[in-house]
C-alpha cells in the first residue's frame, strides 16, 4: 500500500514551495492565489535507514524503499466550497487521499502577501475547516434524496440514511466527520461517500528559518509539524552528505520530509516490515496490529489466499546476527503462523500455496 497524502492551505502559505522542496519536483510556485492550476502529485520514498542496514548485510541488487504519494492541492479560500477561487475541482482532487496535510503560515515575510492581510494561523486553520464541512455538508445533501428513496427499498440502506443524516447534524454543528465518534459500521457505510472531514488532519507549520524551535499552539489536539520550507528548498538541492551538514549546521535533527512522514505514519497506524534478500531489499507499508497474511496480502493478494507460514526475524537480531543463516543457525528466526501480529521492523519470508 502508498500512502497518499493532499497538501491543501491558503493562497501564499508556502504549501507549493514546500511541496516542491520535499518532491524535488518543479510545481508552479508564485507570489498570488491560484499559481498551481492542475494538482501537482509526487511519489517520494519513506526515510528509513534500516533499508541501508540490510543492504549491507545481503549485497542486493535494488533497494525498493516504501513510497508516499503527495497531491498539491491550488490555494484554497474562504468561498471554496461553492467554487469560489475554483474550489470544488480542486478538493475533488483529495477525495481519494488517506489524509489531508494542512500547511498554515507562521512565517513571517512583508513581500509575500497573507491572502487575510495578516498572520493569523488559527484563523486560516478555521477557514479551511469551515470550507471542507461545507463542501462534505453539500455532498451529503445530494447524497441523502438518494439514500431516502434506496430506504424504502431495502432495509439495510436505512442504517446508511441514519448514518448520514448523523454525519450531517454533525457538520451543522462545525465538527468534522472524523470527530463524531462513529462506529466502525457507521464508517463502513459511508465509506463511498468520501467525505473530505472523515480523512485524518495532519498541519505543518511553515515557521521563519531562525523559528526551528518555537514554541506551536496545539491545533485540533496535536502540536502542528514545525518546517521552513525556505530550509527545505535549501535542502533539495544539495547532495546528501551536504545535507547533513548543513542540518548539523542548523542543529536539525531530521528533514522535515522525514519528520512529515513519520508523523503521518504515527497518526494513520502504519509501519514497516522488510523483505531482504539477494534480489532486493524492501520495505512494505502495513497497519499496525496487521496479522501475518494481511501483511503477506501487501506483496500479492495470491500470498494471504494460500498463507501456510512466515520465516520471521526482529530488525534487531538480523542485523547483530548477520543476516537469515545467523538467525537461524542462532535459533532467532521463527516459523509464525496466521495468528501473528507483525510487529514494526520485522523481516520476513512467505511461504504459500498456490
Amino acid at each position: 500500500m502508498s500512502l497518499s497524502i493532499g497538501i491543501v492551505g491558503l493562497p501564499n502559505v508556502g504549501k507549493s514551495s514546500l511541496f516542491t522542496a520535499l518532491t524535488k519536483k518543479t510545481g508552479l510556485a508564485a507570489n498570488y492565489p491560484f499559481a498551481t492550476i492542475d494538482p501537482n502529485v509526487g511519489m517520494v520514498p519513506v526515510p528509513d535507514t534500516r533499508l541501508e542496514e540490510l543492504a549491507k548485510i545481503d549485497h542486493p541488487a535494488k533497494i525498493i524503499p516504501a513510497t508516499v504519494e503527495f497531491v498539491d492541492i491550488a490555494g484554497l479560500v474562504a468561498g471554496a466550497s461553492q467554487g469560489e477561487g475554483l474550489g470544488n475541482k480542486f478538493l475533488a482532487n483529495i477525495r481519494e487521499t488517506d489524509a489531508i496535510c494542512e500547511v498554515v503560515r507562521f512565517f513571517s515575510d512583508p513581500n509575500v502577501e497573507h491572502v487575510s492581510k495578516k498572520v493569523d494561523p488559527q484563523s486560516d486553520v478555521d477557514t479551511i475547516k469551515t470550507e471542507l464541512i461545507l463542501a462534505d455538508m453539500a455532498t451529503l445533501e445530494k447524497a441523502i434524496p438518494r439514500l431516502e428513496k434506496e430506504a424504502k427499498r431495502d432495509k439495510d440502506g436505512v442504517f446508511k440514511l441514519e448514518t448520514a443524516k448523523k454525519v450531517y447534524a454533525g457538520l451543522e454543528e462545525e465538527h468534522r466527520a472524523l470527530t463524531l465518534g462513529l462506529s466502525d459500521d457507521e464508517k463502513a457505510a459511508i465509506k463511498d461517500l468520501c467525505l473530505l472531514t472523515m480523512k485524518p488532519m495532519l498541519y505543518i507549520a511553515n515557521v521563519d528559518e531562525d523559528k526551528m524551535d518555537m514554541e506551536l499552539p496545539e491545533i485540533d489536539g496535536q502540536i502542528p509539524v514545525p518546517i521552513s520550507a525556505k530550509i527545505e528548498a535549501d535542502l533539495s538541492e544539495l547532495e546528501p552528505d551536504e545535507a547533513a551538514m548543513f542540518m548539523e549546521e542548523l542543529g536539525i535533527k531530521e528533514s522535515g520530509l522525514s519528520r512529515l512522514i513519520h508523523e503521518a505514519y504515527r497518526l494513520l497506524g502504519l509501519q514497516s516490515y522488510f523483505t531482504s534478500g539477494p534480489d532486493e531489499t524492501r520495505a512494505w507499508t502495513i497497519p499496525v496490529g496487521a496479522k501475518a497474511p494481511q501483511a503477506a496480502s501487501v506483496i500479492h493478494t495470491d500470498f494471504e489466499r494460500g498463507f501456510i507460514k512466515a520465516e520471521t526475524a526482529s530488525y534487531e537480531d538480523y542485523v547483530r546476527l548477520g543476516g537469515e543463516k545467523g538467525c537461524r543457525d542462532a535459533g532467532r528466526l521463527r516459523q509464525e503462523g496466521k495468528e501473528y501480529v507483525v510487529q514494526d521492523g520485522d523481516i520476513m519470508h512467505f511461504k504459500f500455496n498456490v
